[in-house]
Parts: C-alpha cells; sequence; structure tokens
C-alpha cells in the first residue's frame, strides 16, 4: 500500500512516536525499544532538544537538509495510556492518520527481527491499544521491534518480560535500535513504501 502525501495544511510530514514508559526506571527495557530508537533517530537527524508538549517530550526539525518535516514524540503518559498523547499532536499537526509512524516493541517476533506495516491487527498490545481508541483506528504507520517472547503465556509472566532488562549482548541490542531506526528512517524519506 502506497502512502499519500500529508494532510492538507499540515506543518510537518510525518510524527513518529516512541513508545515506552517514562522514569528512570524503565530506562533499557524490552518496552522502551520505541524510546531508544525515537531517540537514535532524533540524534540521527540532529534534532533539537525536546521539551515538554502533547503530554510528551517533542523535538521537531527536517531529517536534513531539504529533508521531510519530522516531530519525534516520546509520551510520557506511560505506555497504557500513550493515545492521551499522540491523539492531541496528531490533531495539533493535522496529520492524516497514516502519517503517523509509531516504534514499539513486539513479543510476537523473535528478538533482532524488524518489521514494518501500515495498520493491522494489535496482538494485545496495551499500548497500540490506546492508540486506536484516541486515534480513531488502527491505520497508522509501524515498525515492529521483535523482543522474543517468555516460556509462558501468563500475563503476569509477560508483563515481567517487557518491563524487564535486555538479556542479550548489549551490542546486540545496541544494533537492533540502530536497524529498527534505519527501517523507519526508509519510510520517513519515501524510500520504502507500506
Amino acid at each position: 500500500m502506497r502512502l499519500s502525501g500529508r494532510g492538507s495544511g499540515a506543518p510537518i510530514d510525518w510524527l513518529v512516536v516512541g513508545l515506552g514508559n517514562p522514569g528512570s526506571r524503565y530506562a533499557g527495557t524490552r518496552h522502551n525499544i520505541g524510546f531508544e530508537v525515537a531517540a537514535a533517530l532524533a540524534r540521527r537527524w540532529d534534532l533539537p532538544r525536546a521539551t515538554s508538549r502533547f503530554n510528551g517530550l517533542l523535538s521537531e526539525g527536517r531529517t536534513g537538509p531539504g529533508g521531510p518535516r519530522v516531530a519525534v514524540l516520546l509520551p510520557q503518559t506511560y505506555m497504557n495510556d500513550a493515545g492521551r498523547s499522540v491523539g492531541p499532536a496528531r490533531g495539533a499537526y493535522k496529520l492524516q492518520l497514516e502519517r503517523v509512524l509509531v516504534l514499539h516493541d513486539e513479543i510476537d517476533l523473535p528478538f533482532g527481527e524488524v518489521r514494518t506495516r501500515l495498520g493491522g491487527g494489535l496482538a494485545g498490545h496495551n499500548g497500540l491499544k490506546s492508540l486506536k481508541a484516541e486515534l480513531g483506528g488502527p491505520g497508522f504507520a509501524r515498525v515492529r521491534i521483535g523482543v522474543d517472547r517468555p516460556g509462558a503465556t501468563d500475563p503476569e509472566t509477560v508483563s515481567a518480560y517487557v518491563l524487564g532488562a535486555f538479556a542479550e549482548q548489549g551490542d546486540d541490542v545496541a544494533d537492533l535500535i540502530a536497524r529498527a531506526a534505519s527501517a523507519a528512517e526508509t519510510i520517513v524519506l519515501g524510500q520504502r513504501t507500506l
């Protein structure tokens, strides 16, 4: 599916959303890899320091000279309420839903796998459920970042797993973040269609 142009009069071309939980307690956890990828993109694009807006940390700029205009948002509402940050941001920017690019952990993918898609199911991901509710549908673009799943399906076990630190080597996690950032960048730069 080819993404259409930005919304009429939109001040940016893409709203890039990293999903995670605020605070040092959650830093370095599987559930916060969306934050890590968004931060990597902000550094890659040399965006200014983030400011507090839309119940989140927001940085705006261009991907490079003459490149697309982007806003990178890290909701500070906690994962399950991320829509309360993303919904108002999308409304303020007057963006079409498909111009919201969400970076998130995905337990249904093996560690290290990165996939992109437009819309689709939510696979029980509470952050995505919140976005769907606040954005009016699931038709936003996504970079799904594989963090693997625990051996059990019990909700408490899954929660402890995604809120836990990576067991994988630091270099492997850094490589995953870099590859996910590159996947997001190819979408934003129009080098890949969903």
